[in-house]
């Protein structure tokens, strides 16, 4: 017979586990998924990525001038260059149709977008005046000589309005397109209506408001020559002029078959 050392037996037992134990661990470790809210990220919010990109591509770009096309405005436009909502899941904005129509240098349509999400009036006019004025410059480039402006600007201001809302919309926007003109006076400006909400009151009193007196602007003596108005509002409703919200996402953002129709519109 052979006899158990009780200190070595339990010195053994224990390693075996520490072993066995160990090498759970690491197989469970492998197995694990790695999420993204695992990982320490800084916070960066959009607006501030899109500045950086915009000032990247001013900065970066070999050929300013083969840039035809000007998008200025929000999230709306800023959406074009999104493929998949990083917010919600399943939903798609218009990146599939801008690279279709407009993200080839050379092509008559090679645009340039410079929309930027959460952006009210205000702050656009702050982006595009020029450094010497105390703005972001962002038009300063003498090689950035769009043909064309496409501006949509104003629904942001409809939130923690002033008042009147409409007056408000209204002289913002004129604001803008005093400074675009002024930026870049070969350039032909496309002035877009906004796009109806999902809120029947807001569209009434506010957003078919403003787009009346967008129509009417463009063709004061002063803009007439180098202005014209685009209305989409009746692309986006149905017969009795209600938002059809299947070219939406979440009742302000069209989704891809908005942007699709919005292009086709365009072209």
């Amino acid at each position: 017979m052979f006899s158990i050392n009780p200190f070595n037996f339990r010195h053994s037992v224990i390693v075996l586990c520490f072993v066995v134990g160990g090498l759970g661990f690491q197989l469970q470790a492998k197995s694990s998924p790695t999420f993204a809210s695992s990982q320490a990220v800084v916070r960066v919010e959009h607006w501030q990525k899109r500045q950086v990109d915009i000032q990247r591509f001013l900065s970066e770009s070999k050929d300013l001038s083969a840039v035809k096309l000007l998008f200025v405005g929000d999230s709306i436009t800023d959406f074009w260059l999104f493929d998949q909502n990083p917010w919600v899941s399943g939903q798609k904005f218009g990146r599939r149709i801008w690279d279709e129509t407009f993200a080839k240098p050379g092509s008559e349509n090679y645009a340039f977008n410079i929309g930027i999400s959460g952006d009210r009036l205000e702050h656009v006019l702050f982006r595009i005046l020029p450094k010497a004025q105390g703005g972001l410059g962002q038009l300063d480039s003498p090689q950035l000589n769009p043909e064309f402006i496409f501006v949509m600007l104003g629904i942001n201001n409809s939130w923690a309005a002033e008042q009147p809302v409409a007056d408000s919309i209204y002289e913002g926007v004129l604001a803008n397109l005093r400074a675009l003109h002024a930026r870049k006076p070969n350039a032909r400006i496309v002035l877009q209506s906004l796009l109806p909400t999902n809120e029947v009151a807001k569209n009434k009193d506010v957003v078919t408001a403003v787009n009346q007196r967008l129509k009417a602007l463009v063709l004061q003596p002063e803009f007439l020559k180098f202005t014209v108005y685009l209305d989409l509002y009746p692309l986006f409703t149905d017969s009795k002029g209600v938002q059809i919200s299947s070219y939406f996402t979440d009742g302000l953002h069209p989704n891809d078959e908005g942007y699709k129709i919005w292009r086709d519109r365009l072209l």
